[in-house]
């Protein structure tokens, strides 16, 4: 049955996509390929996610080549990583419906082909990462990734794109290196490459130094690939000279991918007793958490460059998703994974309305928008709407992320957090009011629209986040309410 097979299928259909792109080499008929297979992945992840619903482990084991786990590769689906696997489909499908005139103008037809065909090995990349349990696997899938997002970032029309990618690149390769490295350190102690059998070897080697070496390159490595500060020197280049679409894909996923592998590996992997409780994990991670949510924040305060100013607004809000991580109770990590999904949301509003604004007028810096909300007011309100949820407006996304981080620091008696929480929201009423002034109430300065109308499928996509945004602000049942039981899984520890 087709139905035994969607683990496999989850990767195989992109990865085989990205290889007819690039026998294609037409930017329509790769566009076509790349749409088809990107609406075809929320499918199967939301039919995964209804078969872990429905089996009474709650866990998908799938066995590749016929090898049972440990001795071979093991893909297995929880409701944690089903939520991830999701998103990431979801935001896929989105933004290839939006792409194909923002790529063709920002990136030309004759280097379209090689988008599409980069974008569906990241996808498949980041897909694979979130599916496997097999800790070798997510190695390879996480440098198929990096190695596709490399591309995709370097194909930016300005020049300093490539000088951008080659820094990632750099910081991308020290991160494998200390993920392979730590991998490495596991495997000489327990034998076996399979997560879930190295959570059940690890109990009685679990206070060695070769074990607690391994669980600190894993996650300086792990780290600097969701960018946690300061290890996040990478990201405000890559998002500020990439193209609209993989800015937009790439801050609504790439993070959120490496965000759940650290906490596959705290969580699922060493456990909470030994990460939270022995060591001092909790306290390192929340202060640097904190250290994002103001230092990163500050700092997009004075970026003259939108697109720039909201890359670093993505470290800030990074800070508020480990924040969740750090305090180690339920309340708290729900507040952390339900902003996983929420920050993807509102950033993918956010960027994608930039690409708008690139489409038509060419332009990214604040001051260039004066009088731009009256010239364009359908993309400039979705950038208000989504503006609004990062801050954190009740009645929108940002605002139940932050509620429930609020409250678990409240449950660990840590109530100069919860202030800390409401003045860092503070910080982004500057930096997104700086732009919404600009564009409501300055006169119109700007240059000339050009002939480019935006397409109704750009403004529609935009939208149709920028409303989300509202929706599951409102109606939480979904969002928090599977984070809430993917925090439950997490927090029980290893199976």
């Amino acid at each position: 049955m087709i139905e035994a097979q969607l683990p496999a299928l989850q990767v195989i259909i992109p990865l085989f996509g990205a290889v007819l792109t690039a026998l294609v080499r037409h930017d329509k008929a790769s566009w076509g390929i790349a749409l088809i297979v990107s609406l075809m992945m929320p499918v199967i992840s939301f039919a995964l996610l209804q078969q872990v619903l429905a089996t009474e482990t709650g866990i998908i084991s799938y066995a590749l080549g016929g090898w049972a786990p440990p001795l071979g590769i093991e893909y297995r689906i929880d409701l944690a990583n089903a939520f991830i696997l999701l998103l990431v489909s979801v935001m896929g499908a989105l933004v290839m419906a939006y792409a194909p005139r923002s790529v063709t103008a920002e990136i030309g037809r004759d280097r379209a082909s090689w988008f599409y065909t980069m974008y569906l090995l990241c996808l498949t990349g980041l897909l694979g990462i979130a599916i496997t349990g097999d800790a070798f696997n997510i190695f390879v899938f996480l440098e198929v990734s990096s190695l596709a997002t490399y591309v995709l970032i370097a194909l930016g029309k300005d020049k300093r794109a490539v000088l951008s990618a080659y820094q990632y690149l750099i910081i991308g390769t020290i991160g494998a290196t200390f993920y392979v490295i730590g991998i490495g350190l596991l495997y000489v102690m327990t034998g076996t490459l399979n997560l879930a059998d190295i959570a059940n070897r690890i109990g009685n080697i679990e206070q060695t130094r070769t074990v607690l070496a391994a669980l600190a390159f894993l996650t300086v490595g792990i780290s600097l690939k969701l960018a946690l500060f300061p290890l996040h020197v990478w990201l405000p280049n890559a998002y500020a000279y990439a193209p609209s679409v993989a800015t937009a894909f790439l801050a609504s996923t790439a993070t959120k991918v490496a965000v759940y592998l650290l906490l596959r590996i705290f969580f699922s992997v060493f456990g909470v007793a030994l990460v939270f409780n022995t060591l001092p994990v909790s306290e390192i991670l929340l202060t640097l958490s904190v250290a994002a949510m103001f230092g990163a924040s500050i700092v997009a305060v004075f970026q003259s460059n939108v697109k720039r100013m909201l890359a670093y607004s993505s470290v800030a809000q990074i800070g508020y998703i480990t924040l969740g991580i750090a305090l180690a109770n339920q309340t708290g990590l729900t507040g952390g994974i339900v902003h996983l999904f929420n920050h993807a949301l509102i950033k993918g509003a956010l960027f994608l309305s930039l690409g708008c604004l690139v489409y038509r007028m060419g332009i990214v810096k604040i001051e260039d928008m004066s009088g731009i909300g009256r010239r364009m007011p359908y993309t400039m309100a979705a950038f208000t709407v989504a503006g609004l949820s990062l801050i954190g407006v009740p009645g929108t996304v940002g605002f139940v992320s932050k509620w429930y981080l609020a409250q678990g620091a409240f449950e660990n008696g840590l109530w100069w957090l919860v202030a800390a929480i409401m003045l860092s929201s503070l910080i982004a009423v500057v930096y997104i009011g700086r732009v919404i002034e600009v564009a409501y109430f300055r006169d119109v300065t700007a240059k000339p629209i050009t002939p480019n109308r935006v397409p109704l499928e750009m403004l529609g996509v935009t939208w149709l986040l920028a409303a989300a945004t509202i929706y599951f602000g409102i109606d939480t049942e979904l969002t928090a309410g599977m984070a809430s039981k993917a925090a439950e899984i997490l927090l029980a520890g290893p199976k």
